[in-house]
């Protein structure tokens, strides 16, 4: 993986239930994040996608470093607010890492009133659909996507506000 997660995994597998470890790495200490939270979201998505079991991983990092990596691997020297990673999958198992911009989420969860909180969930709700197969590359696909990320939201109980996403 890109980055070793450094957080306790959580473990889930419970009879017939999917077998889920999720590891969180915060490495933006002045940003908080609901671990609990975050690791429903992805279970959530990753049910409903009949993935049975499952290793992600999610990073939370600088602008900086997150510049670093999307120049890396997809030639884009800026900063950006996920990059999802997909290292194995098939119907029924996906490994798979998240990485999402602390900085970016503090700058966009200012400009459209919601917690930062939130708007990292938001990158890592739409960073683990593109590990499910999601896309967002179209219009229509982008439409279905966003329309995935509403339902989970609901799902938690949450809404997502109204804006353009970066």
């Amino acid at each position: 993986m890109l980055f070793l997660a450094t957080s306790a995994a959580s473990v889930r597998h419970l009879g017939d239930q999917p077998l889920y470890r999720i590891a969180i790495s915060n490495q933006v200490k002045s940003c908080r994040i609901d671990r609990r939270l975050v690791r429903r979201a992805i279970r959530l998505i990753l049910k409903r996608a009949g993935i049975e079991t499952a290793e992600i991983s999610v990073a939370i990092v600088t602008d900086a470093m997150i510049a670093e990596l999307h120049e890396q691997y997809l030639g884009d020297r800026d900063p950006t607010d996920v990059l999802s990673f997909p290292l194995e999958k098939d119907d029924r198992h996906l490994e798979g890492e998240i990485v999402v911009s602390a900085e970016t989420a503090l700058k966009w969860a200012d400009r459209i009133g919601w917690s930062p909180e939130n708007e990292l969930l938001l990158y890592v709700v739409h960073g683990t659909l593109h590990l499910v197969g999601y896309d967002d590359q179209t219009p229509s696909a982008r439409k279905k996507m966003r329309q995935a990320e509403k339902t989970i939201f609901q799902e938690l109980g949450m809404t997502i506000p109204s804006r353009k996403r970066p």
